[in-house]
């Protein structure tokens, strides 16, 4: 069963910002704006090395995350298991859904190594 309806999906596609929310393994939290775009039913965020959201992720791999407007008052949260790639066949094919996303990743583009890619599986997502 998916864990996001077409409209919801739809929503994610129209946008490009939200706020990831993690937590340590003692659940302190932490919220954060990013960028993201879509792969299918995943959500697919780049991150540096050494920032607070990449530690949390490392010792607790659920996250929750907000997209979400002003006028009209409408957004998305969705709940979440989050991989994190680092290298390989998987990592670059995400790496490029981010460079056809983002013309400023493209100008200014890594490699595998350099920058971990999110992967967020959605398990359950509100609309409002």
């Amino acid at each position: 069963m998916k864990a996001l309806s077409a409209a919801q999906l739809k929503f994610l596609k129209d946008h490009e910002l939200c706020r990831l929310a993690t937590a340590t393994k003692d659940a302190r939290p932490h919220v954060v704006p990013v960028i993201y775009a879509m792969d299918g039913e995943y959500i697919v965020i780049a991150v540096d090395y050494g920032t607070r959201k990449l530690k949390n992720l490392k010792e607790n791999p659920k996250v929750a995350l907000v997209v979400d407007e002003y006028r009209p008052n409408r957004g998305l949260m969705v709940e979440g298991d989050c991989e994190i790639l680092e290298r390989g066949k998987e990592y670059l094919r995400l790496l490029q859904i981010l460079f056809d996303r983002f013309v400023f990743y493209r100008r200014d583009p890594w490699g595998e190594g350099e920058s971990p890619i999110l992967k967020v599986r959605p398990t359950k997502a509100v609309m409002w």
